[in-house]
């Protein structure tokens, strides 16, 4: 079992962390090209990355889709109630707390063990109004008050999966319950072809939400490999135009769906209940080579 030092310390000669946890072996590797980043892998997958001197850089495409999100949600800089569903190395909490400061945020990682080495090695700002709670994604949320929050962020692999059972109706009727009137879901999603998983989800979503839009890569919608999606549903209308033109101008350009062809997109396929629901796809070794 390796330790890095104290990150805090200068950058010359720091090594990796690498630790078991509950979920498997965690490696936290030092950025060479950035003094105080991190990059977390369980099990040699890429969980999150993590600036410690600059907590709004989102290295991972798919969390830069989510930032989108989260800068969209409300006003630029105003204070939001977020709930983060998987905590990783708390990147898109830290993220919040840079970009709209006295935002009050609920982190739920059910890794006890993964939290303590976060802690750890990568502190988070004890000015931020963080509270993380080791739970069970859903168990967690079944403890927030109702319509207490702006946006519920659901990032959560185990294995690379996301778990059964928070991909279907009933855990989005938790969602809808913790959300005020007009709050923002937003989702992790991975899948390859032939896509049955994020269609599913999006028609789960649906079934929820009046409104649904989906931010992805290109070839990713058109089956063409393995990649995340980002998944966004509310009550209320949501920045369309805005997702669009960011997506568009990332480093790699992201597309939006919505509406009708969002819809036809899904190919009929039908919502997810608990009954039915199965994880998400095995990722190919491929991807994280």
């Amino acid at each position: 079992m390796g330790r890095s030092r104290n990150p805090d310390r200068p950058r010359g000669g720091v090594e990796a962390v690498v630790e078991t946890v509950d979920g498997g072996l965690a490696e936290l590797l030092p950025d060479r090209d950035r003094a105080r980043a991190w990059t977390l892998l369980i099990d040699g997958a890429p969980q999150s990355y993590v600036d410690l001197d600059d907590p709004t850089y989102l290295s991972f495409e798919y969390q830069r889709r989510l930032g989108h999100v989260i800068d969209l949600v409300a006003p630029a800089g105003k204070p939001v109630h977020a709930v983060h569903l998987g905590g990783g190395a708390f990147t898109l909490a830290r993220y919040v707390a840079a970009t709209r400061p006295r935002a009050t945020q609920q982190v739920v990682e059910r890794d006890a063990t993964l939290v303590q080495l976060v802690r750890r090695e990568l502190p988070l700002d004890t000015n931020a109004r963080i509270r993380v709670r080791a739970a069970d994604a859903r168990e967690g949320l079944a403890k927030v008050l109702d319509s207490w929050a702006d946006l519920v962020i659901a990032d959560v692999f185990s294995g690379a999966r996301t778990p059964a059972h928070l991909t279907s109706t009933e855990f989005l009727d938790e969602v809808r319950r913790v959300l005020k009137p007009g709050g923002c879901y937003a989702a992790n999603l991975a899948d390859g072809p032939p896509l049955a998983h994020l269609r599913r989800q999006i028609a789960t979503a649906a079934a929820r939400f009046t409104e649904v839009a989906l931010i992805a890569d290109p070839a990713v919608l058109r089956g063409k490999r393995f990649g995340n999606a980002v998944l966004v549903a509310s009550d209320a209308p949501l920045p369309i135009a805005e997702l669009t033109r960011r997506a568009a101008s990332d480093p790699h350009p992201g597309r939006v769906e919505h509406g009708r062809a969002l819809l036809d997109f899904t190919g009929g396929a039908a919502p997810v209940t608990d009954g039915a629901a199965t994880a998400s796809p095995a990722p190919p070794p491929s991807v994280f080579r």
